[in-house]
């Protein structure tokens, strides 16, 4: 029996030798492949069986449970580990066997590249993509600044151990991924070309928001330790009576008085560069998040009491294209359904917010958009909103006069001025929103009698053609998103939702 059990053992150990295609200076017989030794672990076993099925199943019974035993209580060894072997054979087989040629939105995931700044500060967002990622890629990057050509070595090297030491700290599933470049600019175009590997490549970018608020050190606060980060308890308990790891991270930047136009104190970017990395990722077909508040988001606290998460799937810049079925608003509700069906998020309730106004039928909107939730399998609870006085100070209604000169209900000349007319003032729609027609729209999403939500999620409108209107779009979204809290501005460029199959 025992010399059964350990023939199959060894087949065992030599397959495995076959499967991580491991060098070995033991000699192989003439005809030793991989099929002879699983013939040879069936024809072991089912002798052992044979002979006595009792001491055969308490054989195997034993075995697995050393093993385990091996596996958890094991010290740790300087001679490797065979797991990371196969580990690595199988994860590469399959990464080339996944196809970016046979993509399809019923497999779509997000897949995220979340750039970080100063860690330090970043503690409530890291986590936050962290869940609404779920089951896809997450990738942490960072960009410092420098040239190679100038320093003795890799700065970056030294850097690693301190950001998987923080994966590990905040307990996420995250890789991390740092690169040197001249620009924090030129930095994310590099990792956005060559993040992942294979089919597994991010396809949305998450950037922190470019305001004047103040950071604060997350990682040496003592209400913000390890405990609160974690989903499981127990492991906490575990956990408490452990030192903090070391962070060898820079401190944050003290708060710097903005200057409209330009770069802020204490940053390595200006507004300009800012929004030229939002444009630059959606040139390549990546979504866009930018985060505001996530400094507040206290995980733990957060997810105590009732949670409700806003979804505003309108352009609150451009209330003429108020349309729910367009690919940014299905984006923002796959992302909410996402956060929803994580574990930490389930029990939230979506609020999705329906902009209407005077004259349009209000039942007939929000029966339409209750048939789409339901085609789509979402749950969520619909709310009208009248903004016809937010509407009112739009430039659109205020010159609506001068747009109904280029009609001719009788003729095609009319129609085709008025499409001109439309398609001109669109770049310029940027530079004609007025300060008060944001303050109205900002003032109404935080009126709502309602409880407050836990997160907001809003429609990212994409940057003007005009680069020297940059400044004045990123203006726009500060007056947009102050004092909401924790919110997502969120710009989807590909589609992740169909109701055809």
């Amino acid at each position: 029996m025992d010399g059964a059990a350990n023939e199959a053992q060894s087949h065992q150990s030599r397959d495995e030798q076959l499967s991580e295609c491991s060098f070995s200076l033991v000699p192989t017989f003439r005809y030793f492949t991989w099929y002879t030794c699983v013939l040879g672990i069936i024809g072991c076993a089912v002798m052992m069986f044979l002979i006595n099925a009792i001491y055969a199943s308490a054989s195997i019974a034993f075995m697995l449970m050393l093993l385990l035993l091996i596996h958890y209580l094991s010290p740790v060894s300087s001679w490797g580990c065979i797991s990371q072997a196969l580990i690595f054979h199988q994860v590469r087989k399959y990464l080339l066997l996944l196809d970016v040629r046979k993509d399809h939105v019923k497999f779509w995931r997000p897949q995220v590249l979340l750039m970080v700044s100063n860690p330090r500060s970043s503690v409530g967002l890291i986590t936050f993509i962290n869940h609404i990622k779920k089951s896809g890629l997450y990738v942490l990057g960072h960009v410092q600044i420098g040239d190679l050509d100038v320093l003795p070595s890799d700065p970056l090297q030294a850097q690693y151990d301190s950001w998987l030491s923080l994966v590990d700290h905040l307990n996420i599933k995250a890789f991390v991924n740092l690169t040197l470049a001249d620009s924090i600019r030129h930095g994310i175009q590099h990792l956005l070309f060559i993040s992942g590997l294979g089919g597994m490549r991010p396809n949305t970018l998450v950037l922190g928001f470019y305001d004047d608020v103040t950071p604060q050190d997350q990682l040496q606060d003592p209400t913000l330790s390890i405990s609160r980060f974690l989903d499981n308890s127990s492991q906490a308990e575990d956990l408490e009576d452990q030192n903090d790891p070391p962070f060898h991270f820079p401190p944050i930047r003290g708060g710097g008085a903005p200057e409209r136009g330009g770069a802020w104190e204490g940053k390595s970017l200006g507004p300009q560069e800012y929004v030229c990395i939002i444009s630059d990722a959606v040139k390549m077909l990546k979504n866009v998040a930018l985060a505001r508040y996530f400094g507040q988001f206290d995980h733990m606290n957060a997810l105590k009491d009732q949670i409700f998460v806003d979804v505003w799937p309108v352009n609150l810049l451009r209330p003429d294209s108020a349309a729910y079925v367009d690919t940014c608003s299905l984006f923002l509700l796959q992302l909410a359904c996402i956060l929803n069906m994580t574990r930490a998020w389930h029990k939230a309730r979506l609020r999705l917010f329906l902009c209407v106004e005077e004259g349009r039928s209000l039942k007939g909107t929000e029966l339409k958009l209750r048939h789409l939730l339901k085609e789509l399998r979402m749950k969520a609870d619909i709310f009208t909103v009248p903004w016809d006085s937010e509407v009112a100070l739009h430039w659109q209604r205020q010159e609506g006069s001068d747009r109904n000169e280029f009609e001719d209900p009788e003729g095609e000349e009319g129609g085709v001025e008025a499409d001109r007319f439309f398609t001109n003032s669109f770049p310029t729609n940027t530079s004609r929103v007025s300060d008060e027609y944001l303050h109205a729209v900002n003032k109404l999403i935080l009126d709502q009698n309602l409880c407050t939500p836990t997160v907001r999620f809003l429609y990212l409108p994409r940057p003007p053609a005009d680069t020297s209107r940059y400044c004045d779009y990123l203006h726009q979204l500060d007056l947009l998103t102050r004092n909401l809290g924790p919110t997502l501005l969120i710009h989807g460029v590909t589609p992740v939702i169909t109701t055809d199959l």
